[in-house]
């Protein structure tokens, strides 16, 4: 891969922009995705709280910001050193850092309400729909159902930000082609990847999960050709190894979930002081500082700052010693496993994943999240069911599931056919915030 094809300034679906003498297109990029309502929606969104009492708690829109800012500070440390190495040419690493910022802010931008545990429901509930086989979910190519089961977050992302949002069904937020590249975790669709061998599968961490819905996969190869990202074909489809920035960005998501998750693990009372701080100390080198007359959550900040600071540097040394394998595609792993603080990472993860993500309040309140996603979903499901009846025509729409269209606003356009109807529905869903899941659930059931 080459860093001329792989900053590639050209906007999808928009060729023959060009860019101001005085903001780069990569900074238009991330004004466009902060400025946008899906990313405006993060900060009702579940980060690991549902819920959240606590203004302190970290939601999605701050982790985003804050894993723009890490990532900005990686890609400027990573881009200095390429100018040294005279893979890029001088002042380009603000290029690298521009795209990162922004396909930062854009990672978690089609999460669904209530995290993971949303995706989960979900994925659940379209399982035992397909299962039945009735209606639109009877009608849909069975190809496509792993789109819906194994709902994807990232796929959604995608969607958002090449399709739905702004210039709807016409490029979307029309972004740099370098951006969407470094935004892409795993460049395979579902049926794809399905077909893949298993081998194949565990062999590439881009072939992890899959991150791209079928409707937008011609979307994905415009970016692929035109950041030059090579292409693997299979009996199923195609797909495509990372660009390069994608370790870069998925290093600062890294740092920050795992060094805040722990911070908010105290702020909550998750975790004792003791525990949290010994893990941060452990991250951030064993620093020797002095913090009389500081407060536990001074104390335990100061740590976290440390610990994301060490952290970068361990990162930028693991992409340089990775470099080849980055650039040549066959890189598989992580940056902050395979950086010297892998094993403490690989500890806090083993922490949370015991005492974080399995605390008492935690638990309850994503059993409840569930049971709203399934209440919303089988409320709106009949506007679709009804829609189809009416020959995709929303004009004809009547009664009841009129009333539910009109109370949610719901966007029917270019909806004429089960697999676009259930992507509506999925995209009504994911795009709510945990408080409007929840407002909603409760007016549709009449509770």
């Amino acid at each position: 891969m080459l860093w001329t094809e792989l900053l590639c300034a050209e906007r999808l679906r928009d060729p023959s922009y060009i860019e101001g003498r005085n903001r780069s297109i990569f900074v238009q990029d991330h004004d466009r995705i902060v400025f946008s309502a899906p990313f405006r929606r993060l900060a009702n969104k579940t980060q690991v709280h549902p819920l959240y009492e606590n203004d302190h708690i970290h939601h999605r829109l701050i982790h985003s910001v804050e894993v723009g800012s890490v990532g900005r500070s990686l890609a400027m440390h990573i881009g200095q050193w390429l100018i040294e190495q005279g893979e890029i040419a001088p002042h380009e690493d603000h290029s690298l850092a521009n795209v990162v910022q922004a396909a930062c802010a854009a990672h978690d931008i089609g999460n669904p309400p209530f995290g993971h545990s949303g995706e989960d429901s979900i994925g659940t509930w379209f399982a035992e729909r397909f299962d039945a086989g009735r209606g639109l979910c009877g009608a849909l190519d069975p190809v496509l159902r792993p789109e819906f089961t194994a709902f994807e977050g990232n796929a959604q992302g995608f969607r958002i930000v090449s399709r739905l949002e702004m210039y709807r069904n016409a490029g979307g937020m029309r972004l740099s082609k370098a951006v969407l590249g470094a935004f892409m975790k795993y460049p395979t669709t579902a049926a794809t990847r399905a077909d893949l061998p298993e081998a194949v599968r565990k062999g590439y961490v881009g072939l992890k999960k899959f991150g791209v819905f079928a409707g937008e996969e011609p979307l994905f190869a415009e970016v692929a050709q035109g950041c030059g990202l090579p292409m693997e074909q299979s009996a199923a489809g195609r797909w495509w190894r990372r660009h390069p920035l994608v370790f870069v960005v998925e290093a600062a998501d890294d740092i920050c979930y795992n060094i805040v998750d722990l911070e908010d693990a105290f702020t909550s009372g998750d975790l004792p002081f003791d525990v949290v701080r010994d893990a941060l100390t452990e991250l951030a080198g064993r620093p020797n500082r002095d913090t009389t007359g500081y407060t536990r959550g001074e104390e335990i900040a100061l740590l976290r700052a440390l610990a994301i600071g060490r952290a970068i540097e361990a990162c930028v040394a693991a992409f340089r010693a990775n470099y080849a394998a980055i650039m040549d595609g066959s890189f598989s792993g992580a940056l902050v496993e395979v950086s010297e603080c892998g094993t403490s990472f690989a500890q806090i993860g083993t922490l949370a994943q015991e005492r974080i993500f399995t605390s008492g309040r935690k638990t309850e309140l994503e059993i409840s999240g569930r049971q709203v996603i399934r209440n919303v979903l089988d409320g709106v499901l009949p506007v679709f069911e009804a829609l189809a009846a009416a020959g995709w025509d929303e004009t004809a729409l009547k009664g009841h599931p009129a009333q539910i269209a009109r109370a949610l606003s719901l966007d029917l356009r270019a909806i004429e056919g089960p697999e676009a109807a259930l992507h509506g529905l999925a995209d009504f869903v994911s795009g709510m915030t945990d408080r409007y899941a929840l407002s909603i659930s409760r007016m549709l059931s009449g509770t």
